[in-house]
């Protein structure tokens, strides 16, 4: 069941969602904030992200520098 508001604004055929509101919606505004707070974003978490996000830049360049090697 969906519940709630939707803003749109209608311009030359298109259409843009511009706001919207639920009674049921799961955003919490201070999970989400970077701002200091009883439950601030740890910037620390970024560096393992980053970490493994990178992980297959560095599988994909070994794999293009063994490639070059051998051809």
């Amino acid at each position: 069941m969906v519940a709630g508001r939707a803003r749109l604004k209608l311009y030359k055929g298109g259409v843009h969602v511009v706001g919207r509101d639920s009674p049921n919606s799961l955003y919490d505004q201070d999970l989400v904030t970077f701002e200091e707070g009883a439950v601030a974003y740890d910037h620390n978490d970024a560096a393992g992200f980053i970490k493994l996000n990178a992980l297959r830049l560095r599988t994909l360049a070994k794999r293009r520098k063994k490639a070059a090697q051998k051809g």
